[in-house]
């Protein structure tokens, strides 16, 4: 049993990651530093957009219905992590050592 908790936990890790990623690469897209023209960024844009968005999007809802007017500012990066750390901490803490 241990070892599927690895393995979420491994998980987790893996999408921080990747949102992580596509926090930087849209900062960099907003900035200009890259361009989606390019078909490799926009490859990589598609696949991280792919990955975070079906995650994102229904915390952009009830973001969006609590705090309605953000001026583009977009705090569902924010909210998923905090929602990934504190499952992160409840398998950890609460779960891994009472599994045998």
């Amino acid at each position: 049993m241990r070892v599927v908790l690895d393995v979420i936990l491994l998980v987790l890790e893996l999408y921080w990651w990747v949102v992580l990623a596509m926090i930087i690469l849209s900062w960099l897209i907003a900035f200009n530093v890259v361009n989606t023209r390019n078909q490799f960024v926009n490859s990589v844009w598609r696949v991280l957009n792919q990955l975070t968005d079906p995650v994102l999007r229904p915390i952009r809802n009830v973001i969006n219905r609590i705090l309605p007017n953000l001026s583009g500012l977009d705090l569902s990066p924010i909210v998923l992590f905090i929602i990934l750390f504190a499952i992160r901490r409840i398998i950890a803490v609460y779960l891994y050592p009472y599994v045998f």
